[in-house]
């Protein structure tokens, strides 16, 4: 089977994804860069065709509104892009770090490359923790994502991770915006203009753990756990019966952390429930895959669908 996960690295503990290189801490980002299978430059050419019928050999001829971007180690191809396409490169993913990492107590876990190099990212620990209802713990990241086939934009956001299970959660302020910056890439990458734009600052994870706690304090009625679920799982009027089967199971006693008072019975209990399903359990080709959609896919979309709709709990 393919693997989407082309190479990764990380400090710590296993990730939940169980992929990667592990590294001590406080590696140079050079380190990284090796390890991480980010060693290397997104390259351009012109996109060239061949004019004729297959019978006989055309003319070689350019097509300028087109370029095609390819690999500087492997010169295996990445992308067509438009002219107007701005690279941003593996260097810049780590980059982006290096004085959140020297100077304000970053510390990088995870970096990496999904597709063959067609989408890059690198996840940091901002040093910001919070508890939720005793000894529930979550820990603030910055994660840093881009993709060279025109699945996403450079995307920098603000990331939860739950200790006790390893759920991630993107650090949506509700009702105030995402704490996300979305660079597209008709436009030039300018990491201070990104760092400056997301706030790197501790007023988005307050108000973040401000709102899980509230959600900690909302019990939650049988029937609305079981309308919350199927709201989750519902698109275009279809059901995905098996997953709404396995998080009220997750909720109701089967998922780590769910007996914890910031969880059960909870709407912060149902959130996680989610969470969890999608990070661990959800199917996937592997877990690699199950990464990919985590943090960048459908995954991710369910876990926003999950938090916009636990808040609704509490308006």
């Amino acid at each position: 089977m393919a693997h989407l996960v082309e190479q990764m690295a990380y400090v710590g503990t296993t990730p939940w994804h169980g992929l990667g290189n592990q590294l001590t801490e406080n590696q140079p980002l050079e380190i990284w860069a090796e390890q991480a299978g980010m060693n290397w430059k997104i390259e351009e050419s012109p996109v060239h065709f061949i004019t004729g019928n297959g019978s006989h050999m055309g003319e070689l001829k350019e097509h300028n509104p087109s370029k095609v971007l390819y690999r500087s180690d492997t010169h295996d191809a990445l992308s067509v892009v438009g002219s107007r396409y701005k690279v941003v490169q593996p260097e810049e993913i780590l980059e982006f770090y290096r004085d959140l990492t020297e100077q304000s107590g970053f510390q990088l876990e995870t970096a990496g490359v999904l597709k063959g190099g067609r989408k890059l990212w690198a996840l940091a620990r901002t040093g910001q923790n919070g508890i939720v209802k005793g000894r529930d713990e979550l820990n603030a990241y910055v994660l840093l994502a881009t993709a060279c086939d025109g699945t996403m934009a450079t995307t920098a956001q603000f990331t939860s991770v739950r200790v006790v299970c390893n759920n991630t959660l993107s650090v949506a302020l509700h009702n105030q915006g995402a704490s996300t910056v979305k660079v597209r890439h008709n436009t030039e990458f300018n990491a201070h203009q990104v760092k400056n734009g997301l706030g790197i600052s501790i007023s988005s994870w307050d108000t973040f753990m401000y709102q899980l706690k509230t959600l900690s304090e909302r019990k939650v009625r049988d029937k609305e756990a079981m309308d919350f679920i199927s709201n989750i799982y519902t698109s275009n009027g279809v059901v995905s019966q098996k997953a709404m089967t396995r998080t009220l199971e997750l909720y109701e006693g089967k998922g780590r952390g769910s007996e914890m008072a910031s969880a059960k019975g909870t709407a912060y209990g149902l959130l996680n429930a989610v969470t969890e399903f999608v990070d661990h359990e959800r199917r996937a080709r592997g877990n690699d895959y199950r990464l990919d959609s985590a943090w960048f896919g459908v995954g991710a979309n369910l876990k926003d669908k999950a938090l916009n709709h636990a808040m609704l709990l509490v308006a």
